[in-house]
């Protein structure tokens, strides 16, 4: 069994918004020049409860203790400031994941931006790219967030690699998945279809340049995939994806071209059970481990059944999770946990992030007392996961 270390790193919120998507990232101590070991920082945002990803501006929480203590949440200036482009329109970013880039020795988080009208979501149709930044260890903040220039057909207009594990190859180039709403138009009615796909970038330690992309997936079901997940193992690559119905993986060997995907399933044949939200990949001491949230485990409450947060071992070879390695990360406390990350802190140890989302499943989805019944209270947690 995995030794799981869990950390409350904060709690606690004004009922008018809460911490999401907390995602964090390494920097060895030579190069964050504390004479620690390593920093770690968090990168999480507030989100408006009443409404539908409303984000706010990006924060920071760190540490150079190995977790022991965090500082924060701090802001990052005009980083992530909202931006206005034409027709009274304001552009941010969200889903962002930083992680560090071997090659160039610095911090890239990427993500992907997202419009907005006032306070509200931008309506169909609105472009999106993928937004990167890149963090300034001395200063302790992000440097202002520059945008993916990619091909300008329509498979890109509304394209973001926001929430997608990338993975960095040994030459300094990035696999970056990321998936495109492809926008559908039906008696004046708009509509969009995920397709989700890899991305190769050369990165240079400031800009990030499209280079080429790979294979497409979507289902007619669902609205499609969205949010993939990338990582090499086992002299092959994976890649997970996001669907409403049910989440899916697939193969390939050059990490851009995938056989065609299947559902997640135990080792039984069981289906997982996971479904709408987003999986991600850990590896330790030479094993791949899936993390997840899933249906049946008591939670009907909890929005898409999004929490708790699982991790399993996963067979590369024959795609399926081993059902007796299943522990619980993150328990449930009634909000859920589905937008979380995966910090690599050495081939031993690496730790999942996560925030308890403050929003409810219907009737009033906005009503945060529904998850406050349970325990909740916009925990931000850290899991320790060594061998």
């Amino acid at each position: 069994m995995l030794d799981i270390q869990r950390q409350t790193i904060h709690k606690g919120y004004d009922r008018r918004t809460c911490w999401v998507h907390a995602r964090a990232g390494m920097i060895p101590g030579e190069v964050a020049g504390t004479g620690d070991p390593f920093t770690v920082v968090l990168t999480m945002h507030a989100l408006r409860i009443s409404g539908s990803d409303v984000f706010y501006p990006i924060h920071n929480m760190w540490t150079d203790n190995g977790g022991q203590t965090w500082s924060g949440p701090a802001g990052n200036g005009d980083a992530f400031r909202r931006r206005p482009v034409p027709d009274g329109i304001e552009e941010g970013v969200c889903d962002f994941w930083p992680g560090w880039h071997v090659a160039t020795g610095v911090l890239l988080g990427t993500g992907h931006t997202i419009r907005y009208i006032g306070d509200e979501i931008q309506p169909f149709p609105r472009p999106k790219s993928t937004a990167y930044s890149v963090y300034d260890p001395a200063a302790g903040c992000w440097a202002p967030y520059g945008k993916l220039d990619v091909p300008t057909d329509d498979l890109f207009f509304m394209e973001g690699a926001g929430s997608c594990q990338r993975y960095d190859l040994p030459n300094g180039d990035i696999l970056l998945p990321t998936y495109s709403s492809l926008i559908e138009s039906s008696h004046g009615q708009f509509d969009s279809q995920d397709v989700s796909l890899v991305m190769r970038c050369s990165f240079d330690g400031q800009s990030l340049s499209y280079l080429e992309h790979g294979d497409t997936f979507t289902m007619k079901t669902g609205r499609g995939f969205a949010e993939p997940s990338l990582i090499q193992f086992g002299g092959r690559f994976l890649l997970s994806l996001r669907n409403d119905d049910h989440n899916y993986v697939t193969v390939g060997e050059d990490g851009l071209h995938f056989v065609s995907p299947q559902r997640l399933v135990f080792d039984d044949g069981d289906e997982l059970g996971s479904y709408n939200t987003q999986t991600h990949w850990l590896t330790l001491g030479g094993r791949l481990y899936l993390v997840y949230t899933r249906r049946g485990a008591n939670n009907d409450h909890v929005f898409r059944h999004r929490a708790p947060l699982f991790i399993a071992e996963f067979d590369h070879e024959h795609l399926c999770v081993l059902r007796e390695t299943e522990q619980i990360l993150v328990p449930e406390r009634g909000a859920r946990l589905g937008n979380f990350g995966i910090t690599t802190i050495s081939e031993r140890e690496s730790w999942v992030t996560t925030s308890e989302w403050m929003q409810t499943t219907g009737p009033d989805p906005f009503d945060c007392r529904v998850c406050e019944k349970f325990g909740s209270d916009n925990s931000i947690y850290v899991a320790k996961v060594a061998i």
